[in-house]
């Protein structure tokens, strides 16, 4: 193999690496874009009266770092929107997934921590998903009562 040839073979390489590394960052914005707008379409169907936070505010979690503090807040204010809506209309939602959404948190700030992030990458999508699907469902009790 020709020098050329193998200054070739490591640009196909690197672009095929970077074309890889473009490819996981789309798919994880959708994936984020699709979580916010579910965080987003809860607070909306509390209604105003309930909502502890504008549902556009949700948006704040697409900014990197600033997500990790932000993402405390949503939760916080999309379970007390629940909860508020749950009360009003004799629901019962418990405390609307803010354990499970507050583990997500923290496991998400743990995650840039050397070694913790083994295990608290796992934790954090496994409650994530919970958290996730959790407020989706709340999302389709409130939206048959409204």
């Amino acid at each position: 193999m020709s020098h050329s040839d193998s200054n070739a073979l490591a640009a196909l390489l690197g672009g095929g690496c970077l074309l890889f590394v473009l490819l996981g960052l789309a798919i994880g914005i959708g994936i984020a874009v699709f979580y916010i707008l579910t965080m987003q379409k809860a607070l909306t169907l509390a209604g105003e009266r309930h909502q502890k936070m504008k549902p556009s505010m949700v948006w704040l979690m697409l900014i990197p770092l600033f997500n990790l503090a932000w993402h405390f807040i949503v939760v916080k204010n999309v379970s007390d929107s629940i909860k508020s809506w749950a009360a009003e209309n004799g629901a019962s939602v418990d405390d609307a997934g803010y354990t499970l959404g507050l583990i997500t948190c923290i496991a998400h700030c743990c995650g840039i921590i050397p070694f913790i992030n083994f295990l608290a990458g796992p934790v954090g999508l496994v409650c994530g998903i919970l958290w996730w699907v959790k407020i989706a469902g709340f999302n389709k009790v409130m939206a048959a009562k409204a």
